[in-house]
């Protein structure tokens, strides 16, 4: 049960009723009142009772399941989603098969998708919950991947004194980059272009 409506003396008092058999709290619900107390004549003729609907709100969690869960589904694709709560934000794991498609070209896709989770997951609730969105440890594949990468250019700037362009990059990628070149002296990184076609050069330090 998620919208109930309830009458009572006072919109309050209706609310109150109404949050008990929702068994939810004031935050989580809306509220509209469909008919306000009235006294009536002498307090007793024509009185009537105020009249509220309660609508249970769904938690962005669960928005956030829900809609990924259908873009799942008009992809093709089945997935089981498992939340874990991290500092700062929630992860949503995707497990399952032909993973791939919800991936893309170098997760282009998974990012478009998480973009658009944030926004669904939030739009009616108050505060925002960030959310992640990673596909069976994508992520961190990932981030191997452009660690050695970039391990690997930082040699041969050094080697050939000269600076390496990288491809095009998602903002997300190319900090991966910039964190990691900052292990090394003698050795800076900056990024130029527009988006989506910004990319990181390495470079030796002025």
């Amino acid at each position: 049960m998620n919208k109930v409506t309830v009458s009572a003396k006072t919109v309050e008092e209706a609310v109150d009723i109404a949050l008990k058999q929702l068994n939810a709290k004031r935050e989580n619900v809306k509220v509209k009142v469909l008919q306000e107390a009235s006294r009536g004549f002498l307090g007793l003729i024509g009185s009537r009772e105020a009249e509220v609907e309660v609508v249970r709100l769904s938690d962005p969690l669960q928005d956030a399941v829900a809609f990924l869960t259908q873009v799942a589904e008009k992809m093709g694709v089945t997935v089981d989603i498992s939340p874990e709560e991290k500092e700062g934000y929630t992860l949503l794991n995707l497990r399952g098969s032909q993973l791939g498609m919800l991936i893309g070209r170098r997760g282009q896709t998974l990012d478009a998708l998480q973009y658009l989770t944030n926004i669904v997951a939030n739009k009616e609730h108050v505060g925002y919950t960030r959310f992640v969105i990673d596909a069976e440890n994508y992520r961190q594949r990932r981030k191997e991947t452009l660690e050695k990468l970039a391990d690997r250019l930082v040699d041969k700037v050094k080697r050939q004194k000269r600076e390496v362009r990288l491809e095009p990059m998602s903002p997300l990628e190319r900090k991966i980059i910039h964190t990691r070149v900052q292990m090394y002296d003698g050795i800076e990184t900056y990024s130029e272009g527009e988006e989506p076609h910004r990319r990181v050069v390495i470079t030796l330090k002025r």
